[in-house]
């Protein structure tokens, strides 16, 4: 079975290195499943803050549900993510070392469970967002050559 993507942050591969990947899930309201099937979610300043043992979802904004009346959800509230503890306690160590940080790279729902793929980043300097833009332009031009 598929999963079926809800977002991506593109913005954060362009703005990181991401070294490792990981799966987490997400605790929500009902409204925030719903909003969240229609797609109205915004990664793009979402960090990942550790916090004891519990990780949260930070700065990102699940739009209200329309029809949600008052029992509808903050948009910008902390969401605890559900990991296990020792990748919790690994976390800790890597975020400590130097340039590291956790992003949410995309937003899914596996077998109609909300997940976060969380990456472990490490910040880009200029030159290296200009290099990366030159490589696929590179590769852009090579695909259209190729094509005709």
């Amino acid at each position: 079975m598929a999963d079926k993507e809800v977002a991506v942050n593109r913005r954060a591969f362009h703005d990181y290195f991401v070294d490792e990947h990981y799966e987490a899930g997400i605790v929500l309201t009902g409204t925030e499943v719903k909003s969240l099937r229609a797609g109205k979610i915004q990664l793009r300043d979402g960090f990942v803050r550790i916090d004891g043992h519990e990780a949260w979802l930070e700065n990102v904004h699940i739009s209200p549900y329309t029809q949600g009346g008052y029992v509808n959800h903050e948009p910008m509230r902390p969401r605890k993510l559900l990991l296990h503890a020792e990748e919790i306690s690994s976390l800790i160590g890597k975020v400590r070392q130097k340039g590291y940080t956790l992003v949410p790279l995309r937003v899914y729902f596996k077998r109609n469970h909300a997940k976060v793929d969380v990456g472990l980043a490490r910040g880009k300097r200029q030159y290296d967002k200009r290099q990366a833009l030159a490589a696929a332009d590179a590769r852009r031009e090579m695909a259209r050559a190729l094509k005709r």
